[in-house]
């Protein structure tokens, strides 16, 4: 998936009818989709709405964003009575060619129809972030040299003393996973995946920037300490630079964040080495929208 810094806005309106199949004498009805901040999923994977009709799914379509946030299709045909009697609307990303009929594991957005019309939200089915917090550290733990401490952003919290987990963010649903960065010039850079912000990241030891000493302490993190990404030479310095935890889809082959990023924060100009420093509110934590019938 191919997905943009920043999100687009996509709000369509459009009022429910109904029509009758000439061929078969089917009536159906449209459902419509005003959702915000879809992003450009690039060419391998697609959105798909669902219906939950006596409790089992209901494919609604299918869709795709473009670099511009348009929606492909805002307005699908479904059969009448079938549409009449969902009660929940859900969003998912699925493979573009899917031999599976059955929703993925991303689900994105839910929300219970009341009367014709469904609030969807993130929050519900990916996780609430209104407590999430975090904190880091700059440091070059996995080599030698302690002259490059600010080339290297560790999640952990040594205020204390003792190091600790520097992120606390909640559990996520099935088919989503928590991913790091740091973001060169305009340009993300991975400081690898994780679940468990207790936890190296799964590219501790599998890094190309990090040094040959370790893999560093047993948090997410990364030493931009040798090689090039983006058109950067490391080391450089990250003073200045903007620090992000995104909510990434599991698959994902994205080089980019995805467009949840509850929590980021610029380096300080003035930031210390080995000292922790608290990170903010990202800028988005829930994607939303409505649904009608």
């Amino acid at each position: 998936m191919i997905k943009k810094m920043f999100l687009a806005v996509i709000a369509v309106g459009i009022f429910a009818t109904s029509c009758s199949n000439d061929d078969d004498g089917t009536v159906t009805s449209r459902l419509n989709i005003s959702l915000d901040g879809l992003e450009n999923l690039g060419d391998d994977f697609v959105y798909e709405g669902w219906i939950i009709v006596d409790g089992s799914p209901v494919s609604t379509g299918v869709f795709t964003v473009d670099d511009s946030g348009n929606l492909s299709e805002t307005s699908f045909s479904i059969e009448k009575e079938t549409l009449d009697a969902a009660t929940t609307f859900v969003l998912s990303i699925e493979p573009a060619v899917d031999p599976d009929p059955a929703p993925a594991d991303t689900k994105l957005l839910v929300g219970d129809f009341s009367g014709d019309s469904a609030s969807v939200s993130s929050d519900g089915i990916v996780a609430d972030f209104a407590s999430a917090s975090g904190t880091y550290i700059l440091a070059t733990p996995t080599d030698s040299d302690d002259t490059n401490e600010s080339s290297g952003v560790w999640f952990l919290d040594n205020s204390t003393g003792s190091m600790v987990a520097g992120l606390d963010l909640p559990t996520l649903s099935a088919g989503w996973q928590y991913e790091g960065w740091v973001v060169f010039d305009g340009t993300p850079i991975t400081t690898g995946t994780f679940l468990d912000a207790e936890m190296a990241d799964d590219n501790a030891a599998t890094s190309p920037f990090k040094g040959s000493v370790g893999n560093g302490p047993g948090y997410p993190g990364e030493d931009y300490v040798k090689g090039t990404a983006a058109g950067v030479t490391f080391p450089t310095d990250l003073k200045g630079r903007t620090i992000v935890i995104s909510v990434e889809p599991s698959p994902d082959n994205s080089a980019a964040p995805f467009a949840l990023k509850p929590l980021a924060h610029v380096v300080p100009d003035n930031a210390a080495d080995h000292t922790a420093i608290s990170m903010g509110a990202g800028p988005v934590a829930s994607l939303s929208g409505t649904v009608s019938r």
